[in-house]
């Protein structure tokens, strides 16, 4: 593939990604979303983090790691369960952290 065609798909491929996520910014309120639709748009930001996180956290080495051996499952799951308890990010990350190494130095 020549240098020409690899520049020619980066910017493609820009114009493509700026379109599509600026589209509701450059209408504001000429198109109006349904009332379902705007309330599902809610969730989106949750659901691309668990997107991301999830398949990191569930899988060791490129197959399904679900047991109690995994340090980042170990982590998550402690992290979790700080946050539910006491929603203090500090300590939410101190001791996911500190489970995911104990685990990590155990194993």
């Amino acid at each position: 593939m020549s240098a020409l065609a690899v520049w020619i798909t980066i910017i493609g491929l820009t114009l493509v990604t700026v379109a599509t996520r600026n589209f509701f910014l450059v209408l504001g309120d000429a198109v109006k979303l349904p009332e379902r639709m705007r309330h599902a748009l809610r969730y989106a930001p949750a659901c691309a983090l668990t997107a991301l996180i999830a398949p990191e956290v569930l899988t060791q080495h490129g197959a399904w790691a679900i047991t109690l051996g995994n340090p980042k499952l170990i982590g998550a799951a402690v992290a979790v369960a700080v946050m539910l308890g006491s929603r203090n990010t500090l300590l939410t990350m101190a001791l996911g952290m500190a489970a995911f190494l104990l685990v990590r130095a155990w194993a």
